[in-house]
């Protein structure tokens, strides 16, 4: 069985929502769409308040390199353009429309009919990619068009797509999996054509054996996708781990998978892209999981981006009694809301209800190096000794024992026996010694 050698821990699954169809959730009455959904810089706003906007109505462009468009998920009238807290606390310019009716962008192809066959060429595929604002719904939100400007000089040899969903509890990329298979399977033959590509893979943790099963069948329609069951191991959806498993190729230290020819998408990514090219459909909706061990009605809804929150927990039986924590996202990577009133975005995979005795942190004690997070770690590091590098401001001994190759999983905290705040400080350090490097290169 497929995966990557180094480190990697193996969390309860707690799949609950698994077997939950994907529910088309209802249209608010008001959405708040964030300028912000992506990584890059904000986008600019081009409506003002009065204005009327369409479901697909372009409502703020992107102007800089690394960016994305931003569109309107609802029929309405621009009610105001006001700064909301988001996931992690900072203020953020939000557009806030009231929603009136359903009335769609005329150019936008809303029947179910498949479209197999694409008519753009290369250039013009990545044109539609990025005018259609589509990012990757695996967590990231990188704009997709971006990664298909492949450097001069580069080739990209496979095309890898990401259907592990690795987090617990999150399962909304194995609703569409099932739901979906062959609109992701022509996403995938565009993202080929305009890659220049000639394999695409797609690796899938073994324990979901219905989506092997659903995708195979699918797949065995297109000589250039293949199927590859992966063995159960977080973090297997990460982008280095993945190339690692499916091909034995390493990325180098500080570079991009194109180095070793590959380039990676999450499946729901493939999904977007295939009703963008093929329908003229910008990013306006995804799927979400909303799941936790005390909520009622675990499930996996078709959202509006701008949906607050609170409206889908709501209608999964509202907020338990003993939730503890709300996570935008898994247990591993997602973030803590400070509302349920937040609203969803591109990269919303999940709404997590934790219980109070999930989230509540251990008092932590002293390292008693044990080298457990090393063991866990997928990318070589050694998350003891960056900790001890951050708390003593020592950010250059940090940079120099490769503090920005950490991906973040959150497996060396997940397996310290003293229950050391190893994330916490490696986060921050990433944080200063991001900001020296950048200062490094303006001078």
């Amino acid at each position: 069985m497929k995966t990557f050698t180094l480190g990697g821990i193996h969390p309860k699954g707690n799949k609950l929502s698994a077997q939950a169809p994907i529910e088309i959730f209802p249209i608010p009455e008001k959405v708040y769409i964030m300028v912000t959904q992506h990584l890059g810089a904000p986008s600019t706003v081009i409506v003002n308040k009065g204005d009327r906007v369409k479901v697909g109505t372009l409502v703020a462009k992107a102007d800089a390199f690394i960016c994305a468009n931003v569109h309107s998920s609802v029929s309405g009238i621009v009610e105001k353009i006001d700064e909301i807290n988001d996931a992690s606390g900072y203020r953020k310019s939000t557009i806030i429309i009231k929603v009136e009716n359903d009335e769609w962008e005329e150019n936008i192809d809303r029947s179910t009919n498949l479209n197999r066959e694409c008519k753009l060429n290369s250039k013009e595929i990545v044109q539609r990619i990025k005018d259609s604002g589509i990012v990757g719904l695996g967590g990231a939100t990188f704009p997709t068009h971006v990664k298909y400007m492949v450097p001069e000089g580069k080739k990209a040899d496979f095309l890898i797509i990401n259907g592990v969903e690795c987090e617990p509890y999150l399962t909304s990329d194995h609703a569409i999996m099932l739901e979906k298979a062959e609109e992701i399977m022509i996403g995938i033959e565009i993202l080929m054509k305009a890659l220049g590509s000639k394999k695409a893979m797609i690796g899938i943790e073994k324990n979901k054996p219905d989506a092997i099963k659903k995708m195979q069948e699918i797949a065995s329609k297109y000589n250039k996708i293949e199927i590859y069951p992966l063995k159960v191991k977080y973090p297997q959806g990460a982008e280095k781990q993945l190339i690692k498993a499916l091909t034995g190729r390493e990325v180098p230290s500080g570079k991009l998978p194109i180095e070793v020819g590959c380039v990676v998408n999450n499946i729901g990514t493939a999904l977007a892209v295939y009703e963008a090219v093929q329908k003229n459909k910008p990013l306006i909706e995804r799927v979400v999981t909303v799941s936790g061990k005390s909520v009622k009605k675990p499930s996996n809804l078709r959202v509006r981006i701008g949906t607050p929150c609170q409206l889908l927990i709501d209608h999964a039986g509202g907020i338990p009694e003993d939730t503890g924590k709300i996570i935008s996202g898994g247990p591993m990577m997602g973030k803590a809301l400070r509302s349920p009133e937040m609203p969803v975005t591109k990269g919303t995979s999940g709404i997590l209800l934790m219980t109070e005795k999930e989230s509540k942190r251990e008092a932590s004690s002293m390292c008693i190096r044990c080298a457990k997070c090393v063991n866990a770690c997928p990318m070589g590091l050694e998350p003891y000794l960056l900790q001890m590098y951050v708390e003593s401001l020592r950010f250059e001994d940090a940079e120099n024992h490769k503090i920005m190759d950490c991906i973040e999983c959150g497996s060396c905290q997940y397996t310290c026996p003293a229950n050391r705040e190893l994330l916490d400080y490696i986060r921050v350090g990433k944080s200063k010694v991001g900001a020296m490097m950048r200062s490094r290169t303006r001078k």
